[in-house]
């Protein structure tokens, strides 16, 4: 296949896009390369997959010299005209949309980055997927949307209604938005939410980077809730396994469902919303200790309570995936930990 990947100099998109390419696909990659974090993080992701990131210019096309099969573009998604362009002159199959502002606390800080990035960039490939008929769209979505919700494990079936963040509510956004696209154009649509995703290249603002950054150079870190959140920390090896089976099967209709008790995660259109993650959360404090395992050392402490738009605790239900998609996570912690250290020393040459 031919297909898009947004946000291929981030985290997921980076490691979806090697795949596809290791996989034979035809991959264009799409990023903005903005600043919220280290841009020599993304562009070392860009290099890795043979990039050149000297000629990387906005708005051109530029070919792999490690994948024969992969170009890069840097092009923003409000820029509609030239999202529109490339849509036209490369004929995609499919388009994997994970390009978003991330970040529940920096919301607080700068709203109006999630609506131009989650919001309006999304509107617009929404609109290109509808006129240049692409035939599966998948798309990021977040644990985060369950908000206020305290029922575990989370369920694709629970009320989504009580966000506490404007990422959260961005992302629920999005769900809905192409759910009306799948109705009203048939384009086949599956968002997935995903659950603490880490691994090696991961994203400089999540936990496990700052602690190990901080441990390395003898520094406290900030332990929020006092240690006790529960997160669903998802290593991406699985995350990426799971995305390259929903690439490969579009969503379709779900024969079963209601309009008397209709089912949030399906519907009479192409459309379905899956929850991914391991399904088997780990307090904070435990997390913590399986980087201190590795480093062989206690990484000093500042308890905090928890902060306005963080959950206490993030549990998936991934029932739809494993019975659609035979979907296993099978990384441990302790390994997925070690994995990212020792990615994390050779990247830093610590």
């Amino acid at each position: 296949m031919k297909i898009l990947v947004t946000g291929s100099a981030g985290f997921i998109g980076f490691h979806l896009a090697n795949r596809l390419l290791e996989e034979g696909n035809n991959v264009v990659g799409l990023d903005i390369i903005n600043d919220y974090y280290d841009v020599n993080l993304k562009y070392g992701r860009l290099e890795s997959s043979g990039i050149n990131i000297q000629k990387v210019e906005y708005n051109k096309l530029i070919s792999s010299s490690k994948y024969s099969n992969y170009k890069f573009i840097k092009l923003n998604l409000i820029d509609q005209e030239n999202l529109n362009l490339l849509f036209k002159t490369q004929k995609f199959d499919a388009v994997v949309n994970l390009a978003a502002q991330a970040g529940v606390r920096y919301s607080l800080e700068n709203p109006s980055a999630y609506i131009d990035s989650n919001i309006i960039g999304f509107t617009n490939i929404l609109e290109a997927c509808r006129h240049f008929e692409i035939s599966n769209l998948s798309f990021a979505s977040s644990s985060s949307v369950y908000g206020l919700n305290k029922s575990y494990p989370f369920s694709t079936s629970d009320n989504v209604d009580h966000p506490i963040s404007l990422y959260a509510a961005s992302k629920k956004s999005n769900e809905l938005m192409a759910h009306t696209y799948a109705h009203l154009f048939n384009i086949p649509c599956t968002g997935l939410r995903f659950f603490t995703v880490y691994g090696p290249w991961g994203r400089p603002d999540m936990a496990l980077f700052l602690f190990t950054k901080a441990a390395l150079e003898n520094r406290s870190i900030k332990v929020f809730n006092n240690g006790n959140m529960l997160r669903d920390f998802t290593y991406i090896d699985d995350i990426v396994e799971g995305l390259l089976r929903v690439v490969k099967k579009p969503a379709s209709i779900d024969p079963k469902w209601s309009e008397e008790k209709p089912n949030p995660s399906s519907s009479s259109a192409p459309y379905k919303i899956y929850n991914i993650g391991n399904s088997s959360p780990v307090k904070l404090i435990e997390f913590i200790k399986a980087i201190e395992n590795n480093l062989n050392l206690e990484i000093k402490k500042e308890f905090l309570p928890i902060q306005p738009g963080d959950v206490e605790a993030t549990y998936a239900d991934i029932a739809d995936l494993f019975n659609d998609f035979n979907y296993k996570p099978s990384m441990s912690v302790q390994q997925g930990i070690d994995n990212f250290i020792s990615w994390y020393r050779e990247f830093y040459r610590i």
